[in-house]
């Protein structure tokens, strides 16, 4: 079998280390989106890997890394202006209107603090996400893989990652905004790298954007004086590592999860669009491999695996985790077979995880240039949605299609963007216009089981 490929400890350290890279360039950015742990991140993601293969019995050459699909939900909760806590936004201030856990209502507070404080139920929404996973694994089990595909099939999960990718272009746009050159440069790496790049070159093309970029930047602070378009340094190392110091080795800083209805209903519909992906991955890599994971160990047990590792990640206030296909690609890439090169990374990951320098200078990585690969990223989780309509071939001739796939946008972005709407469950006020995205899901599920597949041709009887 390809998974008992004989490797010496030297070689598999070194293609360990080039799986942590593979995944290291997009993972990263959902903590400095995010307002997330870097270090608390990495260990979610090492640990999480390293989870998985437990659960997958040691078989499947997967890695696992930061999911952008969780990225809407946790911008949802944290941001002071669109977020679903009730404040009041006076410039870098805000007033708390509402009672919340650690608040006095009525103070104020800098919308940086605020987020850092909210970020605890994003954490506790992803933490209860997870669990979706083992819903899901446990029916899988019952119904089969076929028969679960059938209520969650490309027609729905395609329209959701269209509104992932979607949703989020405003915030690449407000980030590029600090600073349009960094924000350029970085897109114009990413692409380069992506585009005529050869073989690991290719497969790392966000984090050799940002690395290119981060230099042009240390250049342009040193020798032209040029600053943000706020008059803010281009760089500043010393907040950098205020924020973490600057200790070789130190404690990552864990964040207990705090539970929130709305944030936990605004959460769950993410899953969703990670379990579709995980399925994608298990595919392709059977076929990379010549071996049926879906089979053994088995579609269930990975995505137990995979929720428990969000789970995992959420407890210690890290993001959700996702199997990535940039390490998908590194095993496609390389023809090597054997989880333990996968695991050998993943402890590489966790072992970085406690470094505070390393995660100053991440902290150090200028907003426009997050904002200039983000350019890439959500454009590209927008372009999957479409790609995976096409690679399912599904049919938009046929009315049922189109119709889903309509209702599902409109809902979801009209929501999302247009004039607030709450409603009240006793005592608290849920924002229907946050809950775009998982009213436009629950559509999508209804309205594929009752329409009727019908020819755009047939005529009605």
């Amino acid at each position: 079998m390809p998974q008992k490929q004989k490797l010496s400890y030297p070689k598999m350290a070194l293609f360990g280390l080039q799986h942590m890279f593979a995944m290291f360039g997009a993972t990263i950015l959902v903590p400095l989106l995010t307002g997330l742990s870097v270090q608390v991140t990495l260990i979610g993601v090492g640990v999480g890997t390293l989870i998985f293969h437990f659960f997958a019995k040691g078989r499947v050459p997967a890695f696992l890394g930061s999911s952008f699909a969780f990225l809407v939900g946790i911008r949802l909760i944290i941001d002071p202006t669109a977020g679903i806590f009730p404040v009041e936004v006076y410039g870098e201030y805000i007033r708390i209107l509402g009672s919340m856990p650690g608040l006095v209502t009525g103070s104020l507070m800098t919308t940086g603090d605020f987020s850092q404080h909210v970020l605890a139920y994003a954490t506790g929404g992803i933490m209860i996400s997870g669990l979706v996973y083992l819903l899901f694994a446990g029916l899988i089990k019952v119904v089969g893989v076929k028969t679960f595909m059938k209520f969650l099939p490309p027609i729905v999960t395609a329209p959701t990652v269209i509104l992932i990718g979607i949703m989020l272009a405003p915030f690449a746009i407000n980030q590029s905004a600090e600073n349009m050159i960094l924000a350029i440069a970085t897109l114009a790496f990413v692409l380069i790298a992506a585009s005529w790049g050869r073989g690991m070159f290719r497969i790392i093309p966000i984090l050799l954007g940002i690395g290119g970029a981060y230099l042009l930047a240390v250049l342009l602070h040193n020798f032209t004086g040029l600053t943000n378009a706020n008059g803010s340094e281009i760089i500043n190392f010393t907040a950098a590592f205020d924020r973490v110091g600057n200790g070789i080795v130190g404690l990552p800083p864990f964040m207990l999860p705090r539970f929130n209805i709305v944030a936990i209903l605004i959460m769950i519909p993410f899953a969703l669009a990670t379990i579709a992906e995980h399925i994608g991955d298990m595919v392709a890599l059977s076929n990379i491999t010549g071996e049926d994971f879906l089979e053994e160990p088995g579609l269930s047990r990975t995505l137990i695996g995979d929720g428990v590792a969000s789970c995992f990640s959420g407890f210690i206030g890290g993001p959700a985790s996702t199997t990535y296909g940039e390490n998908v690609g590194v095993v496609a890439l390389t023809r090597i077979f054997n989880p333990r090169v996968v695991q050998i990374g993943a402890i590489f990951a966790t072992v970085l995880a406690f470094s505070p320098v390393f995660a100053a200078v991440i902290y150090s990585i200028p907003n426009a240039i997050i904002g200039g690969a983000s350019f890439m990223l959500y454009g590209m989780i927008a372009a999957v949605g479409v790609r995976n309509l096409v690679d399912s071939k599904v049919d938009m001739g046929r009315t049922k299609n189109l119709t889903v796939v309509a209702v599902m946008l409109v809902t979801g972005l009209g929501l999302r963007f247009g004039n607030p709407i709450t409603f009240a469950i006793g005592s608290t006020n849920v924002p229907v216009d946050r809950l775009g995205i998982v009213i436009a899901v629950v559509l999508g599920v209804v309205l594929n089981i009752i329409l009727p597949d019908r020819d755009p041709g047939e005529a009605v009887k």
